[in-house]
Order: C-alpha cells, then structure tokens, then sequence
C-alpha cells in the first residue's frame, strides 16, 4: 500500500477498508510513514469524519500496536478513568486515591496537555523526581504494592497512539471526534482496565463544544468499550468555565491536595465525587451511586486518600513529604492580583482563552519541544452567576517574565463577559450515557 492513496481517498470523502486501517497503524508505528504525511491523514480524517466502523478498526489497530497487559494476575479487577481534557481539570489527582483507598486497584495511562487541556503527567512532574515512566513489569509491581499506579504512555502499550497524540496537539486535528475516541479507548483496552468511566467534556474549554457533539463522542466510546467487554459509562460534565479555581500545573497539585485534606472548590469536589461515585459502582464496592459517593468521602476524611497519594509520590521518585509541604513546590517569581473594573454579573468565563492563555505563559507547549514551567498559571475564585463591585478579587495571575504576565492580564480580562441582569450558575453534569 502507499500512505499518499490513503490521503486522497479520505481527503476525497471516501472510507478507509480494515486493511488499510491497520496497514496504516503498523507502517506508522514502525517508523514507514513520516510525520508528515500521517499529519496529512489525520487532518483529511479531521476534515471528512469516519464512520462507525473506520473507528472501531482505528481503536483496535492502534491497541494492538504494542503489548497489551494483562493486570489479572496482580489485581482481579481494574478501574480506570479518563477525561477528555479540561481546563484545570486535576481530578485524576483526587479520584485515583480516593479509589484506592477503597480497595478498587487504579492502574491509569495519562497524557500531556493537548491543546489548551492541561496534562496530569505535567501536573505530577511539579513533584521534583517524580516520573511516570515505568516498564510494564514496574507497573504491575506498583499496581499489586500499593493499588494505584499513574503512568506514561510506554513505548510498549499502544505506541501509535503515542505517536498520532503528540502529533495532533501540534498540528490542529485534536478536535476530532474520531480521533479523540480511538486515542482515548485504544489506551484504555491496551492497558488491561476492566471498567472505565469517562468524562466527556463539553463547552468552550472542551473539545466538544456542545452537548450534541459530546454525547456522540460518549457513545462511540461507551459503545467500544462494551463491543471489548468492558463496563464503560460516561459523564458529560460542563467546561464552559474552568474546573475548580486553579489552571496550571503546580497550582492544580496544590488545588488536589486541598481537596484532599477537605476543602477545595465546591465545584471541583463536586465532579470528583461524582467520578468516583461512578468508578466505585462499576466496581461493585457498592449498590448505588450515593453509597459509592460515601465511601469515597469517608476515604478522604479519614485521612486513607492523601495516604494513597503520597504513596504514589513516593513510589514514582518524588519527595513524599512534599505532600504535606505544598510550598515546596514550584512558584512563580510574580504573582500579581486582577480586580473587577465594574458592578455586575459574571455572564462567562472563556474557558478556551484562559487555557490558552496559561499555555503562553509557559503552562503548556504550543510546539512538541517546549518544556513546561511548572509554577505558572490562573487561580480564578470567581464562577459564571457571580454578583461582584468593582475593585473585587477576580484572579490572580503567576507568572515569571513580566511581559508574558502583562498578556495573561489582557486575555484573562478579554476572557470575561459581563451582565447587568442577574445569570444563572452553570451546570455541572448534564447526562449519564451508559
């Protein structure tokens, strides 16, 4: 086969066979097509979709690009979760403990930040020594020591995955709704879970701007998942507004660790609750989802999910009494206060601009060779419905170049819009596709 008929016939509108599909992931794998031209495909399948079967084949062909692990002989029963992707969406930090303290191994595969989605693997890497780079052997050792285990992406375990992931987030075709399933469900059926809950995303700040086009991406991904026998459910929750207060990666650890020590923003431990609540039920660890809430609120009052995590700090190299010390972790040199210029009603908070703002500011890369600084960021208290006066805290903004901070000032402004009327609050789950 030629990689370059594969591009004309989708960029004509036509379907890809199995075959080519699967020709397609292994010549890529193996280093036979270049960046390139794979770029060309995935912005032709960007522009012309796939239909149902041309994912299920992508999914499958990228799971089984590599080794899939089989976690049963440490654990008899994995669940994982995944989001796809947020703005100051840190929740992977509250809800894997949390679950583990309940007795429901989490051996989780997480990413980089795409686009303006902030990545857990940047988040994690603010603990200085901590890395997620394991064999899948230390992954297995990990999961059957402790019950929890948050990894990179191996170059053994899905790698065309890892390979189209870092590609897309520079080339402008994460917004795809193919796309973003099979990367996300060949990761999960490649990484042995037995029940994944999903967060789909929705709003501005997400990839899927609506709740139309997030349910169709809950769907198709729920749908795999059964077709592989796996219990799947996914939340379409809101991102029209960042999740909880903290955008960036040292701020969102020390937004989890608040969480997990009993407080954090309302909004934010809403979502986890709501995301473990889901995990603990496919699991069996209770008959509703209210009771799977109450255990997962009793792990983090008694103190059993900050254990967790700090055990996997340890585990993963980093300093574990950092947890308890969040001030050792990385700050920025400025830190300086945004106030309300006027009265009014909080009508919107961009949360697409706010992330790509925070990516400028050295949060993200806007190029794959970028490197992350990890004290830079957002914290925005404030939420869409707010009645605020002028001179009123709107957010903060940390920073470590004065002009970078100057252009954050403008766009976090930019960012907002304003009402006289009262406005009401956002919601925060929309629906249950199961």
């Amino acid at each position: 086969m030629a990689i370059i008929n594969l591009i004309e016939q989708k960029r004509d509108g036509g379907e890809l066979t199995t075959e080519q599909i699967e020709w397609f992931v292994r010549a890529y794998t193996a280093g036979d097509v270049p960046d390139y031209q794979a770029a060309a495909l995935m912005m032709a399948i960007y522009l012309r979709g796939m239909n149902r079967r041309e994912i299920v084949d992508l999914t499958l062909a990228m799971a089984r690009s590599g080794e899939q692990l089989d976690l049963h002989e440490v654990a008899p029963f994995i669940v994982d979760k995944h989001s796809s992707g947020g703005v100051g969406d840190k929740t992977t930090l509250v809800v894997q403990p949390m679950v583990a303290a309940c007795g429901v191994p989490v051996g989780k595969m997480s990413g980089r930040g795409l686009g303006s989605s902030g990545g857990t693997l940047d988040k994690m890497e603010s603990f200085p020594g901590w890395s997620p780079d394991l064999t899948l052997e230390q992954f297995k050792r990990q999961l059957a020591d402790i019950g929890l285990v948050l990894a990179g992406q191996t170059g053994d375990l899905a790698p065309a995955d890892g390979k189209l992931y870092a590609l897309r987030d520079v080339t402008g075709t994460v917004a795809s709704t193919p796309l973003i399933a099979a990367s996300i469900m060949s990761k999960k059926l490649a990484s042995g879970a037995d029940a994944i809950v999903l967060d789909v995303k929705m709003g501005q700040g997400a990839f899927m701007p609506t709740v139309e086009m997030a349910r169709e991406l809950a769907r198709i991904m729920v749908d795999i998942g059964q077709d592989a026998g796996r219990q799947t459910v996914a939340l379409i929750t809101d991102m029209n507004q960042p999740l909880g207060h903290a955008v960036g990666n040292a701020l969102e650890v020390k937004e989890a660790l608040d969480t997990l020590t009993g407080g954090g923003p309302a909004d934010f431990w809403g979502h986890c609750l709501d995301v473990a609540g889901y995990m603990l039920l496919l699991a069996g660890k209770a008959g509703t989802v209210e009771e799977a809430k109450a255990l997962a609120t009793a792990a983090r009052d008694d103190g059993r999910a900050l254990d967790k995590f700090r055990a996997l700090v340890h585990a993963q190299g980093g300093d574990p009494s950092t947890v308890d010390h969040p001030e050792r972790l990385p700050q920025a040199r400025l830190v300086e206060p945004v106030h309300a210029g006027r009265d009014g009603f909080l009508a919107g908070i961009n949360a697409r601009a706010i992330g790509w703002s925070c990516v400028r500011l050295g949060a993200g890369r806007q190029v794959k060779e970028d490197t992350i600084d990890y004290g830079v960021g957002m914290i925005i208290p404030v939420k869409v419905g707010d009645h605020l006066a002028a001179g009123d805290l709107l957010g903060t903004i940390h920073a470590n170049d004065p002009a970078r901070l100057a252009q954050a000032r403008r766009e976090f402004l930019e960012a907002l819009t304003w009402s006289d009327e009262p406005v009401a609050p956002l919601p925060h789950l929309y629906e249950i596709v199961e």
